[in-house]
């Protein structure tokens, strides 16, 4: 099962920016989600599992969704499902490959912190935190990404503003 990421519109048949009930239309085929709030602090949210690959869909308080994050399997599970980005596996292929297309696309690739890697004009978020064993670079980094954040254009933008 491949989900293909479209940043800043979508993630797999998630598309950014619809409604609430069109969301949780689009992940039930993968399993009935947990629905957690909204609440007074943070407003509705979708988790579940993709044939190994954990996600969250997060939505606004107008109830539309403004992001999808998804989540490397871990240490040793197994995945039935590539989440791809331009044609790399995000979490197999080496985060490095992965920023040098991203940048061969001319897209702005801000990896000031390289934990927290973010590309604000197409509003992808990258994470390369773990405390499991995995192979890791020269800086003591995961050599692939552990989670990965589509959201709708705007989302980093603060980033730019530095």
């Amino acid at each position: 099962m491949d989900l293909l990421l479209a940043p800043p519109t979508a993630a797999g048949p998630v598309r950014l920016g619809r409604p609430y009930e069109e969301a949780l239309t689009a992940v039930r085929p993968w399993g009935e989600p947990r629905i957690a709030g909204p609440t007074a602090r943070r407003a509705r949210r979708l988790m579940g599992d993709f044939g190994g690959v954990g996600y969250t869909v997060f939505f606004d308080a107008e109830d539309h969704a403004t992001a999808v994050e998804l989540w490397w399997p871990g240490e040793s599970r197994l995945s039935t499902a590539r989440v791809l980005l331009e044609g790399h596996e995000v979490f197999t292929t080496p985060a490095d490959t992965v920023l040098a297309e991203l940048r061969g696309r001319g897209w702005s690739v801000d990896a000031e912190d390289p934990e927290n890697v973010v590309v604000p004009g197409v509003s992808l978020g990258f994470t390369r935190r773990t405390s499991q064993e995995v192979p890791r670079d020269g800086q003591g980094l995961p050599v692939s990404f552990t989670s990965v954040l589509v959201a709708g254009e705007g989302y980093y933008d603060f980033r730019c503003a530095q």
